[in-house]
């Protein structure tokens, strides 16, 4: 440090030429960062952004004060181990005195330590060499509290500028605290989202459906924060940003990013539902806190009544892409409990089921009429009911669902030997006599659908049918010998 008298000494910032590329916010986000800094290293007030006139501003903490030595260039041990400061680098100070001199603003700073203005001099030794220099000289206030950096010649909204790249300023608000950051909400739907480190804007996203502080750093991230700290590319967040979302464990999160799913089908998804992992760890945490089942377009569009009757139960539909709904499949929610896509609907659907039968004597002329024709159908079929193991035929309103989601219109239970047909089918009897045929079937055979042995079966009781109705139904047609057989 030179000397001029006993007043001021001079230390020399090694700066010739300055930053042109820096606009006056970025300089002024500087001393805005140092004083949030020394609010958190030293548990103090909240600094103030105080405007004092036309074009003057002051910009003050209730730290330890500032000193000539913080305008090094070294690594700042202090603030790289405190986990709530935003700078790391002393050269943030310095760099933001050279913006403001370049740019014509006066910049007075004011300590217990001393004051601080700069000026463009000589460097010792070397005449030829102009360099920035900060002019430091005895404290004004030699008991005051803190620092004070007063900006003269500054914009008013130059200062909102810089107010805007920390969040404290921005009217973002928190949506949810997470293990390595937080889940805040955009401040509009025009409004891209902001990733923030540690309070301060690093980055904007125009597609991401919310925005982010990232308070826990990674590496990478610590790598690629530039002296600017501006424009950081996605790959350098985006490892933290999932960990983040999947650390989350709020509905209000989680239903946000669930009802985005919805637009992967016409492209309108936000990004973050891209990676795969945030997308089924959302709807996991969904799952715990609402009742919901889990279907895909297709599905919702075709997928019989069980959709209705999901619906009816007060199940919220949620529409998520194919790829997410085959991960959800046997995947449990943050309590343990099986998440429910459609086909776990239907087999709870069907676990839970129980027959709501309709007495004969409830039913109307026209079914009684329809129902006659059981006796008839199963003679001439060639069935013996008691040799195939049915004690009972019966109806009912309600039946299980099958694999598409309809009720089935019959079904045969071999282990209480019984035969219920939907009472519906008794509208029209070829419907009801079919239906009744298809359940005897399965009885004689054993067989389910779509097995050889079933169909061999089905087959031959249609033969036998046809055989007795041409025979009974056309007096003149020849004798025929009908071997009926039996299938134990």
């Amino acid at each position: 440090m030179s000397a001029v008298g006993a007043a001021v000494q001079h230390f020399d910032l090694n700066i010739e030429k300055v930053l042109e590329h820096w606009p006056i916010p970025f300089a002024v986000r500087e001393l805005i960062a140092n004083a949030l800094d020394e609010q958190a290293i030293t548990g103090t007030a909240e600094p103030d952004i105080t405007r004092l006139g036309d074009g003057v501003w002051a910009i003050s903490d209730r730290g330890r004060g500032v000193r000539y030595q913080h305008l090094t260039q070294k690594e700042n041990a202090e603030k790289r181990r405190h986990p709530g400061v935003i700078g790391q680098f002393g050269m943030g100070l310095k760099d933001a005195l050279a913006v403001f001199h370049r740019r014509g603003i006066e910049v007075r700073i004011q300590s217990r330590h001393g004051d601080i203005t700069t000026a463009m001099r000589p460097k010792d030794g070397f005449p030829d060499i102009v360099t920035l220099h900060a002019a430091v000289s005895a404290p004004s206030e030699p008991h005051r509290d803190g620092t004070t950096v007063i900006l003269r010649g500054v914009a008013d909204t130059d200062i909102e500028a810089a107010k805007q790249f920390f969040l404290r300023y921005s009217g973002e608000t928190v949506l949810e605290d997470c293990a390595h950051g937080q889940v805040l909400a955009r401040p509009g739907r025009k409004a891209p989202g902001s990733i923030y480190v540690k309070g301060l804007l690093v980055a904007q996203e125009e597609n991401f459906l919310f925005s982010y502080n990232i308070t826990h750093l990674t590496k990478k991230l610590r790598q690629a924060l530039n002296r600017e700290r501006s424009n950081v590319g996605r790959t350098a967040y985006s490892d933290r940003i999932k960990s983040i979302l999947i650390g989350s464990r709020s509905a209000q999160v989680a239903g946000v990013l669930a009802d985005d799913l919805a637009g992967y089908e016409t492209g309108r998804m936000h990004d973050e539902l891209n990676w795969l992992d945030v997308a089924v760890h959302a709807c996991q945490v969904l799952a715990t806190h609402e009742k919901v089942v889990f279907v895909t377009a297709l599905q919702l569009a075709f997928g019989g009544p069980q959709v209705n009757y999901a619906r009816d139960e007060g199940y919220r539909l949620v529409v998520v892409p194919d790829t997410i709904a085959y991960r959800l499949g046997g995947l449990a929610d943050l309590d343990g409990k099986p998440i429910i896509d459609l086909d776990r609907y239907r087999e709870d659907w069907n676990n839970s089921f129980s027959f709501l039968f309709v007495d004969p004597s409830d039913l109307t002329a026209a079914e009684c009429e329809v129902f006659s024709l059981t006796e008839p159908v199963v003679a001439a079929a060639g069935l013996t009911l008691s040799r195939i193991g049915v004690k009972s035929i019966q109806i009912s309103e309600t039946m299980r669902l099958n694999d598409s989601g309809d009720q089935v219109v019959g079904v045969y239970e071999p282990d209480v030997q019984r035969v219920v047909i939907r009472r519906d089918q008794l509208g029209n009897a070829a419907d009801y006599c079919g239906a009744l045929l298809h359940e005897l079937t399965h009885a004689a055979t054993g067989g389910i659908d779509g097995t050889l042995q079933f169909e061999q079966g089905l087959t031959h009781q249609l033969g036998v049918l046809a055989v007795t109705a041409v025979k009974t139904g056309n007096k003149h047609a020849p004798r025929l010998n009908i071997n009926v057989r039996r299938r134990k």
